[in-house]
């Protein structure tokens, strides 16, 4: 059974060498003959210790330090989803993999390696990240859970899925009798609970439909729902779409159709179940499947795509006249708000409101900031101020990860200013816009105040 391993790189580990010497540069830290750093918050010194081939499964953090302020990298004890990685030959001294090879079962620690050598050789990165040199250190905060071998891996792999293929048969049928679900099963075992029946006939293949859908398990885990960001899913039916049992039952419902779907796993995922991304059980082997679904609209083929056509042409129609219209609708909000500011080489307009006495925001810098953003009719579209908890949105500037007139504007500023940006779409969302409320070719206005500039 090939398994997926969950990993950010390709990272393994031998058994390290022993302690020589403490680093007083890093008190309390211990050194290898390699340079490799560590100090043991728990070492559990008689427990086994993990061997080339093995997985390990364990918590992990890993951060640079820059002056006396973190810059975490990755941090799995947040999400609280364990890290799993195989363990291979280590690459060359001193890397993660020898270091990883210095813990037992159970211990907790941090370990210091060299940075450079971790992006070039271990990431095989082809250059490193800005404000890296050859001096820098990257820290992990690990606590080993687990080592297995592959066979061991899928050995209780398979005993989990026999375990849970025998408790199938009682889990449908609570769920049945809990949800009063009245529908006969199929003949292949699926049950279409109908809420609405839906009018007309039956939905054809190749029709086109329109639906909110909601996916759970059996046990109550949402797994997905179009409700949540408020756009339904059009498919064509007839077209694989998720599992044969999904299928099966929309054959059997009308337009305005509304019913809860419960499929057993021989029609949904079956015995391997669906993994998440990161090589997770996001649904497990022998899981029924839930589907709430609701028939919005059905329409014939042709007329779809001849729907479509004139959704294009009239999408089309209204980015031209926004892009013609732009120019004087900028001009028009820097009249109406009294705004005498002059725009950049670029077009963006940058309005100080208070001038800050931190840290210049540079390139390269990892900044923090907090913002409201807002259509030029004031409809508030995103703001960090609204957020739960509310806390600074951090990037790192002129790094290409926001739009175009942050990075411009946000480095005119310094640690503790604010400002209001009038962006013009080019340094915004463009021609594509952005979600529901950016339109093709809109100008955006954000207030801006620039919480701090990392060191």
């Amino acid at each position: 059974m090939k398994m997926k391993i969950r990993t950010l790189i390709t990272l393994g580990a031998v058994v390290a060498i022993m302690v020589i010497s403490s680093c007083s540069k890093y008190p309390g830290f211990k050194k290898t003959d390699s340079g490799i750093m560590y100090k043991f918050y728990i070492e559990n010194k008689d427990a086994k210790k993990p061997v080339e081939g093995e997985i390990l499964t364990m918590s992990i953090k890993y951060r640079m330090k820059f002056g006396e302020k973190d810059s975490v990298l990755f941090n799995s004890f947040e999400t609280g989803k364990p890290f799993e990685i195989g363990l291979a030959k280590s690459e060359y001294k001193g890397d993660i993999f020898e270091a990883f090879g210095l813990l037992h079962l159970g211990d907790s620690a941090t370990i210091i390696i060299n940075a450079k050598d971790f992006f070039l050789k271990t990431a095989k990165m082809p250059q490193i990240p800005k404000g890296t040199d050859s001096t820098s250190m990257l820290y992990f905060d690990v606590k080993l859970m687990k080592a297995e071998t592959m066979e061991a891996r899928q050995k209780a792999d398979a005993e989990k899925a026999e375990k849970l293929k025998g408790l199938e048969p009682a889990k449908l049928n609570a769920f049945i009798e809990k949800n009063k679900i009245t529908a006969t099963p199929t003949a292949t075992g699926i049950y279409v609970n109908f809420l609405t029946p839906g009018t007309g006939r039956n939905i054809q293949k190749t029709e086109y439909v329109k639906m909110n859908l909601s996916v759970t398990t059996i046990d109550g885990k949402k797994i997905f729902s179009t409700l949540d960001n408020g756009k339904p899913i059009t498919f064509e039916y007839g077209q694989p779409f998720d599992t044969k049992g999904f299928d099966e039952a929309i054959g059997l419902m009308k337009n305005g159709s509304k019913a809860t779907v419960v499929v057993p796993s021989s029609m949904g995922f079956g015995e391997k179940g669906r993994k998440d991304r990161n090589g997770g059980d996001l649904i497990d082997p022998y899981s029924p499947v839930i589907y709430d679904i609701e028939i919005l609209s059905v329409v014939a083929k042709a007329q779809y795509e001849k729907d479509m056509k004139a959704e294009e042409a009239a999408a089309k129609k209204a980015a031209d006249e926004a892009m013609s219209k732009e120019p004087s609708l900028i001009q028009k909000y820097l009249s109406d708000n009294k705004i005498s500011a002059k725009p950049s080489a670029s077009g963006l307009y940058y309005i100080e409101k208070s001038k800050g006495s931190g840290a210049k925001a540079l390139p390269g810098k990892k900044v923090k900031v907090q913002y409201t953003g807002k259509l030029f009719n004031g409809k508030v579209f995103d703001s960090s101020l609204t957020r739960t908890p509310s806390k600074p949105f951090e990037f790192v500037l002129g790094q290409g990860q926001v739009i175009p007139g942050w990075d411009e504007g946000i480095a005119l500023m310094n640690a503790g200013g604010k400002a209001t940006f009038i962006v013009p779409s080019k340094l915004g969302y463009g021609a594509q816009g952005n979600g529901n409320d950016i339109a093709p070719y809109s100008p955006l206005v954000f207030d801006v105040e620039l919480v701090s500039v990392d060191k």
